[in-house]
């Protein structure tokens, strides 16, 4: 069940009436969605805090990326106090979870098992640390949930298995929440090489655009691939947008 409240403005916070000058943190703000968010959330006018990792290697180079599209650069590192005292201080009335890894750049990471980033350790693990830290530092925010079309308990995909999870955590935590359930985000100007996931949207897009044709819209509509930049605007718009609680499908995300 959603409920209502009136759309965020520059100048207030998620919760009504307070002072608070609307602040937007972004987690994965370096990822193919994230920069876009970045983007969207500066032509709305709002102030954005995007999060980079003290430790990258492309560090410098995501500060300067992020600060010509006129965010403030946050180098939390991933501790929990450390998240806490952050968002506490900031008191952002969005924070914006996007964060995700691949099978290929798990693998990248090393041959220890461990120290490999995972979907356990980065888009649950991350992803409920920050939760956790919004929980307790700015209760009132709007935790917006970057998650994945197709997402039901008890899959034994591991990509779809950790977000169920999460999803059913995120909806008990008492933040206010969205939820978003995209397709496949791919486009020519994804710095990432997904071949495989480039095939499978050309595919997919090629057989609901025949079934458009066919009169099945409603199909195109929701299975269709995407963009970073058409994602983030639904995203925002979304978070912007007078209901909470709830989640938002890919044909929601499109406008």
């Amino acid at each position: 069940m959603s409920k209502n409240l009136p759309p965020l403005e520059l100048g207030q916070s998620a919760q009504r009436g307070s002072p608070l000058e609307t602040t937007a943190f972004v987690a994965g703000a370096t990822g193919y969605t994230g920069r876009e968010v970045v983007r969207e959330l500066r032509r709305q006018g709002i102030e954005t805090v995007a999060h980079v990792r003290p430790d990258s290697s492309r560090l410098d180079e995501w500060r300067a990326d992020l600060t010509r599209a006129g965010a403030a650069v946050d180098t939390t590192p991933w501790d929990a106090a450390a998240m806490t005292a952050t968002l506490r201080g900031l008191q952002p009335g969005l924070v914006f979870a996007l964060l995700g890894t691949t099978r290929a750049r798990a693998r990248r990471a090393g041959r220890d098992l461990a120290q490999r980033e995972s979907y356990e350790s980065v888009d649950y693990g991350l992803t409920r640390l920050l939760l956790d830290a919004t929980v307790a530092a700015a209760p009132a925010a709007r935790f917006i949930y970057l998650s994945s079309l197709g997402v039901r308990e008890g899959s034994r995909n591991p990509y779809i298995a950790v977000r169920a999870r999460f999803e059913s955590e995120l909806r008990q935590s008492g933040v206010p929440y969205l939820i978003a359930r995209p397709g496949l985000i791919t486009g020519p100007d994804r710095e990432e090489s997904r071949p495989a996931e480039r095939l499978a949207s050309v595919v997919v897009d090629g057989v609901l655009a025949l079934a458009g044709m066919m009169g099945g819209t409603g199909l195109q509509r929701r299975y269709a691939s995407m963009n970073a930049a058409t994602l983030a605007r639904g995203l925002v718009r979304a978070a912007l947008g007078p209901e909470w609680n709830r989640v938002v499908e890919a044909e929601g995300l499109r406008g």
